[in-house]
């Protein structure tokens, strides 16, 4: 297992992904404590990542999401079902950017400071609802659908390779 990771912040956000996605699939392992591969891959989104301030997973427990591994500042410990971004692409099941906090109905605000949002459901190989990655931007318009793609792409192999 690798345990560094090589970043290039030259490179554009697309193949900061390319170059990203296959360290962490060598850096992750099923053999691993699951709270493990969680934290290293908040980790290695962090540090590769300069637009993000804040990145963590909120998981499931069959009520409500919890919080998880995270880097960033502290964090709400939970959200309810189709409450905030979080809760919401929970109940939908379906990726939300969020290019401005302040439009979003419900938006719920744990750190004053964040202005963009990516949240992406993680649902389980049996379909069940896992959790949730969350990554926020204290600049607007952060996310896009580069970072969707890539970002489903991190949470399948996390569901496929991981849980």
């Amino acid at each position: 297992m690798a345990e560094t990771i090589l970043v290039d912040r030259y490179l554009s956000n697309e193949e900061q992904y390319r170059n990203l996605i296959p360290q962490l699939k060598s850096l992750l392992s099923p053999s691993d404590e699951l709270i493990s591969n969680l934290a290293n891959c908040t980790a290695v989104l962090k540090q590769t990542f300069e637009k993000i301030s804040w990145v963590g997973f909120y998981l499931y427990n069959g009520k409500e999401l919890y919080l998880g591994p995270f880097q960033g500042k502290i964090a709400c410990t939970t959200i309810k079902i189709g409450k905030g971004v979080c809760g919401t692409a929970a109940e939908i099941r379906e990726t939300i950017i969020v290019p401005d906090v302040n439009k979003f109905p419900g938006h719920i605000y744990c750190d004053p400071d964040s202005k963009s949002e990516i949240v992406i459901p993680v649902i389980k190989k049996d379909e069940n609802l896992f959790g949730v990655l969350d990554l926020d931007s204290n600049e607007l318009n952060s996310f896009n659908e580069t970072d969707k793609k890539y970002l489903e792409e991190i949470c399948k192999f996390l569901t496929v390779d991981i849980l």
